[in-house]
């Protein structure tokens, strides 16, 4: 019986919450010139004497306090139990491998499984809703150079951003709602990873239309249709819809920002405490750049952002778990694939 392939793939986790793993974590994702995309030498200089001296500890320490004795990375064992899932959604027709794109499990080992199966086609599919060159772009570039060197180049197709998608808006909004309801915020953020400014700008083939005016996400169009900046803000407008949020009632921000240059504001570190000295007591926290709880989700907000929201006068701050591996966004998973894979020559 011939198999189709599905390859989920999430960006990536150490091995263990120890400096070492954490440094040899960093040292490949950062070593990625979809990531850092500056000058060979000046990333090298960046990460041996800038970063990989100093980050891996402070990092390390960040993930002991979301770790599982047990399971490990929330990011990997999500992830695992989404590919489990969603396995026995699509049956014995589809071969389902998961893969991160930094450390293990690797992109290079899951397609050779894929391969060995004779799964045809194999159906690429990024866990990110968003298209950022430094996740998605980088990810499909690792699938295509694995599959590329071999003699027979494997039929691939890839399932594309999905910031709007019905379903997977869907998803979030039922884990979602019941909080809402519960917690009655003052007010909703939502949080989506950052980017340095350039990697949007040179999104933009026009050259004329990202960053260079303030309603430049307010719609999707040609000129910001591969960015990350715009997709954000379109999967925010669904959800807020979806939920019947108020004008005025939301905001949008990014974390996670890293060194000296330019990157996509407003910042979430600096607009959760502006929102508590305004007298906003209660704020809900959606990151919707996650499909899986992680180090973004479960430590710089559940933890410190929390913290940093009461320091600043504030009395709650509750985030909106990440999909995991929910049965809406596992049958959401399992429909994409299929959509995806019914178009492809293979299929």
């Amino acid at each position: 019986m011939t198999q189709r392939g599905l390859l989920l793939i999430n960006l990536g986790t150490p091995d263990e919450p120890t400096a070492p793993a954490v440094r040899r974590y960093l040292r490949e994702f950062l070593s990625d010139p979809r990531v850092i995309d500056i000058h060979p030498i000046g990333r090298a200089l960046l990460l041996e004497l800038v970063i990989l001296p100093f980050r891996p500890a402070r990092s390390a320490q960040a993930y002991r306090k979301i770790w599982d004795p047990q399971r490990g990375s929330p990011l990997l064992y999500h992830s695992e139990d989404l590919a489990r899932r969603v396995a026995d959604r699509l049956g014995p027709g589809w071969r389902v491998e998961l893969a991160m794109r930094y450390q293990s499990p690797s992109i290079a080992s899951a397609v050779d499984r894929l391969v060995a199966a004779r799964a045809a086609p194999i159906v690429v599919f990024p866990l990110y809703p968003q298209y950022s060159a430094a996740a998605t772009g980088s990810t499909l570039e690792e699938v295509f150079r694995c599959a590329s060197a071999r003699w027979v180049v494997p039929d691939l197709a890839s399932v594309p951003p999905f910031y709007d998608d019905p379903e997977f808006i869907e998803s979030f909004l039922e884990v979602s709602r019941p909080l809402l309801a519960s917690e009655r915020p003052d007010h909703v953020v939502f949080s989506y990873h950052g980017l340095p400014e350039r990697h949007v700008t040179k999104a933009d083939p026009t050259g004329a239309h990202c960053l260079s005016r303030p309603d430049c996400c307010d719609a999707i169009v040609d000129a910001n249709r591969g960015c990350y900046r715009a997709h954000c803000f379109a999967t925010t407008r669904a959800l807020a819809s979806g939920l019947g949020l108020p004008a005025g009632g939301w905001d949008v921000t990014f974390q996670s920002r890293l060194g000296r240059t330019p990157w996509i504001q407003p910042f979430t570190d600096v607009v959760l405490p502006q929102l508590a000295r305004r007298g906003k007591k209660r704020v809900l926290v959606f990151s919707a750049a996650f499909v899986a709880d992680c180090l973004e989700t479960l430590e710089e907000i559940a933890i410190r952002a929390a913290a940093d929201f009461k320091a600043a006068g504030g009395e709650s701050l509750t985030l909106v778990p990440s999909l995991n591996a929910t049965p809406r966004w596992v049958e959401a998973v399992a429909r994409l694939a299929e959509r995806t894979g019914a178009g492809a020559t293979g299929g």
